[in-house]
């Protein structure tokens, strides 16, 4: 039976990213929901502060560099050493870069370090998964990517985010294409404006298409966590591929 596990079977996940916002909020949601998680990111003293949301859960806390393989192979040993197999891993890490700044004027530094996090990080994480989902037995798992309401629609001079966000998608579709024969289904979350740190200046004012700041609403991104959780808790033979998840009234359809 293709299952992602039987009743008895503990889930197991890897969330990085997970010391804050999104990340912090879906690790919580999988905990209370009695998954196993490994919490990835580069701060282990906000790990630990996510791991204590939920007293009692079985919470493992790595400090990783989603852009240096050696630190992701270790993440993934790590999680497999203490908790046997591999059923989900959330590709949460990212980083916005310097916001504000025109297209001529971003220093390469600045491009290399969101694409080395953004995009070479969510390959790397995945590549790995992937190599554990396919020889593991029972084999297979799922991969879910976060993407952006950037991998459709970009904001004003945000062309390192936008363009690692559009390379997602791409990647999201060739790991699911290339995960079928062995039971790893691969989907993707876009959200918009959930309420974390990074983007709390969306209610203050942010930078619309036509030159105006204009305060935006928000979402709980508790909200969020319960999407990525139905996305996990699928049987292996459903997926979603794409889902978006956003403030109602954000200007996103239309804008522009």
């Amino acid at each position: 039976m293709n299952a992602m596990h039987t009743e008895e079977q503990p889930k197991i996940a890897v969330v990085t990213g997970a010391g804050s916002g999104i990340g912090r909020a879906v690790a919580v949601e999988l905990l209370r929901a009695g998954w196993s998680v490994a919490l990835a990111g580069r701060r282990p003293a906000t790990l630990e502060e996510t791991a204590a949301l939920v007293p009692g859960a079985a919470a493992l806390t790595a400090r990783t560099d989603v852009s240096r393989p050696e630190e992701v192979d270790a993440l993934f040993a790590a999680t497999v050493e203490r908790f046997g197999r591999l059923d989900l891993l959330f590709n949460n890490a990212g980083t916005f870069g310097p916001g504000g700044v025109p297209v001529e004027e971003l220093p390469y530094d600045a491009w290399r370090h969101v694409v080395d996090t953004n995009l070479n990080g969510a390959f790397l994480c995945a590549q790995a998964a992937y190599r554990q989902m396919k020889e593991q037995d029972p084999r297979g798992g799922r991969i879910i990517n976060n993407g952006s309401i950037s991998a459709h629609t970009p904001r004003p001079m945000s062309v390192a985010y936008t363009a690692t966000k559009h390379a997602l998608t791409g990647l999201t579709k060739a790991l699911s294409l290339d995960g079928r024969p062995y039971g790893i289904a691969v989907g993707q979350i876009d959200i918009g404006n959930a309420a974390t740190d990074m983007t709390s200046r969306m209610q203050t004012g942010a930078l619309q298409a036509n030159g105006e700041i204009a305060p935006e609403p928000v979402m709980d991104v508790a909200d969020v966590a319960r999407t990525v959780r139905h996305m996990a808790e699928l049987p292996l033979e459903a997926n979603v591929q794409f889902a978006t998840v956003l403030a109602t009234a954000m200007p996103y359809v239309g804008r522009g």
